[in-house]
């Protein structure tokens, strides 16, 4: 198979992998060394495995037969319940060596299609105001909504909310929701 699909509990592995060498090559610079150096696929296996025995609503992955995962995005309800958007992409990451090949416009519009039929139909997704990666969801129609100031380590840094305030519209014009 080639595509997106619900993520198992077997995928902990893989989806761990994925998330800590994201990390390490697209915040490198941004964040604390120390940050980078620290995180563990073990450790982050272990937490995957936990979260996605309880729940693996929201969890999407890209698979491809020949490679295994190559991505993986995490969607739900809107953490911060104050702001005018229902849904919220907590998680999208490719491997650096897939990345460019479409895989996270799938796993988004996928992601969106998924809140779309729980009820959401906006969203929000946060990512590093450094991170040069913040264009890419301009170029699927996200606009900036809002910019906050959080805490990773103890190390001060800035996040830009990107929004889309009508999912449907976005998966219309960009022909997505499907793996």
């Amino acid at each position: 198979m080639i595509g997106t699909r619900r993520a198992r509990k077997t995928d902990a592995a893989a989806i761990a992998t994925i998330e800590v060498e994201t990390w390490r090559a697209a915040y490198a610079g941004m964040l604390a060394n120390a940050t980078l150096v620290g995180m563990s696929a073990e450790r982050k296996a272990h937490q995957w495995a936990g979260a996605l025995r309880h729940r693996q609503t929201g969890v999407w992955v890209w698979e491809d037969d020949g490679l295994g995962l190559q991505g993986f995005g995490h969607c739900g309800r809107q953490r911060l319940r104050a702001l005018p958007f229902e849904g919220e992409v907590t998680m999208l990451y490719v491997l650096p060596d897939a990345q460019g090949r479409g895989i996270g416009r799938r796993l988004l519009l996928t992601m969106f299609a998924d809140l779309l039929r729980r009820g959401m139909p906006s969203a929000l997704v946060w990512v590093l105001a450094a991170n040069p990666s913040r264009f890419f969801y301009q170029r699927l129609g996200g606009r900036l909504a809002l910019r906050r100031p959080i805490t990773v380590d103890g190390n001060p840094v800035e996040v830009l909310g990107y929004a889309w305030a009508d999912l449907a519209a976005t998966l219309t014009r960009t022909g997505g929701g499907r793996g």
